[in-house]
C-alpha cells in the first residue's frame, strides 16, 4: 500500500520478522520489483521488531479489541480505515514529538524540497 499510495523513493527499506511470507523468493522478488531494499530481524532479538509491535499493540488495543467484526473482510477495512484515518492523521505519537505521523512525513519532504 505504501508504494502505491505514497510513491516511496528509490531504495526504501522494507523490515520484518522472519516469517515464511516475509522469507519467500516470491516476497521479495515483488521488493526488487519495486526498488524496495528487504531487511529482516536477527533471530531471537526482540528489540528488532520493537516498533512494530507497539505499532500493533496500539492498533489491537484502540481499535480491534473494541469491535466485533461480521467478516474478515469488514475487519480488514475497518482497520485500514483505522490507520489511515486515525492512527496517521490524528493520533499524536510521543516518538515524533506529539505530532501525528502525517504531520512528521509533510515535515520530511518539505525539507527535502528545501534542501
Amino acid at each position: 500500500m505504501a508504494a502505491r499510495n505514497l510513491g516511496l523513493p528509490p531504495g526504501a527499506v522494507f523490515h520484518s520478522d522472519r516469517g515464511s511470507n516475509y522469507t519467500s523468493a516470491e516476497f521479495a522478488g515483488v521488493l526488487e520489483g519495486l526498488n524496495i531494499r528487504q531487511s529482516v530481524g536477527r533471530t531471537g532479538i526482540c528489540y528488532d521488531n520493537a516498533l512494530a509491535e507497539s505499532f500493533n499493540a496500539a492498533v489491537k488495543v484502540e481499535r480491534v479489541y473494541r469491535t466485533v467484526y461480521p467478516t474478515r473482510r469488514k475487519a480488514a477495512e475497518d482497520i485500514a480505515r483505522y490507520i489511515e484515518l486515525r492512527y496517521n492523521r490524528a493520533r499524536l505519537h510521543s516518538g515524533l514529538g506529539y505530532k501525528t505521523p502525517q504531520e512528521a512525513h509533510d515535515e520530511y519532504l518539505n525539507r527535502q524540497l528545501a534542501a
